[in-house]
């Protein structure tokens, strides 16, 4: 294994992370990796990367540090916090946060690694679980141009369509993007599949004679299966795409837009977070159909 490489940190190793981290020491990239819960890295060191106790521990050990989290509270925690990654990251080093954040929190890290002379990008990824595995991602970034050519090597190992969508922020914009199609592509596969259902006709065939049609599409063909076969575990967690869809309003009314097919979608994953499916993946939004609740949809969550 070549080690004239840059040592690698990855900060989340999670659903997504633990595959995306896989690949970079697969590729011969010396690995160093934390997590909070660190049994969800076990296999990560089994394989050879070193373990770190903290971010920022595992920040000072490399040369250039992904983070893969939650929320935005975590990614402003492990960057910006006392004894953090941009306080302990050696001079010179690149940080990459892929987890989808705010733009402004990826402005904010720019400014405070560039202050102690650290690059930074804001580098997003859809394709969920499977994406991760296949090394199939999309990646959204956001910084500077000798950042985003330094960090490319990186991102051709996790990815496929890897696009520099311009200054910090840009890349969590791109994202809300992806995330407010998503929402819309979800609500009509659930529902082409209700109504399917409800004229008594074959799902399965359904599925597969849509899938040439002009209702395909990734989600379509990527989530469609998982429903028909009663499988609700998250490639990507409700929770977390809750998150994703409150950012995107945010950031829409903070533009002068209004969207609202992404309210809809908010209010119909708001609903099913609070009813107990936080931790499902999110065609588990057909389970909200299924239990008669979609007409809660036209009230604000929790009312």
């Amino acid at each position: 294994m070549p080690y004239d490489r840059p040592t690698v940190a990855f900060v989340g190793t999670g659903v997504m992370g633990a595959s995306m981290a896989r690949h970079l020491l697969e590729a011969g990239f010396p690995l160093v990796v934390y997590n909070r819960t660190r049994a969800k890295a076990e296999a990560l060191i089994a394989a050879g990367a070193r373990w770190a106790d903290s971010a920022g521990e595992a920040a000072s050990m490399a040369d250039m540090t992904i983070t893969m989290v939650g929320y935005p509270h975590d990614v402003e925690e492990v960057y910006l916090a006392s004894r953090g990654i941009i306080e302990r990251a050696p001079a010179g080093a690149l940080l990459i946060d892929m987890t989808t954040s705010t733009p402004s929190l990826a402005v904010r890290i720019a400014q405070a690694a560039a202050a102690r002379g650290l690059s930074a990008l804001d580098a997003p990824v859809s394709g969920g679980d499977v994406g991760a595995r296949n090394a199939t991602l999309t990646i959204m970034v956001g910084g500077d141009e000798a950042a985003f050519e330094r960090a490319l090597p990186l991102f051709e190992v996790m990815g496929k369509t890897i696009t520099r969508m311009g200054g910090p922020g840009a890349g969590q914009h791109a994202k809300m993007a992806n995330q407010i199609g998503i929402a819309g592509t979800m609500l009509g596969l659930v529902e082409a599949l209700q109504y399917a259902k409800a004229a008594g006709l074959d799902l399965a065939r359904v599925h597969a004679a849509l899938s040439g049609g002009g209702a395909n599409s990734w989600s379509w063909g990527a989530y469609g299966p998982r429903i028909l076969a009663g499988d609700f575990e998250p490639g990507f967690f409700v929770k977390h795409f809750v998150k994703d869809l409150r950012i995107a309003l945010e950031e829409a009314r903070a533009l002068g837009l209004d969207l609202p097919g992404l309210e809809l979608a908010e209010r119909l994953y708001s609903l099913l977070q609070d009813s107990g499916g936080a931790e499902l993946g999110t065609q588990a939004l057909w389970l909200l159909y299924e239990r008669g609740l979609q007409g809660a949809a036209s009230e604000p969550a929790g009312s």
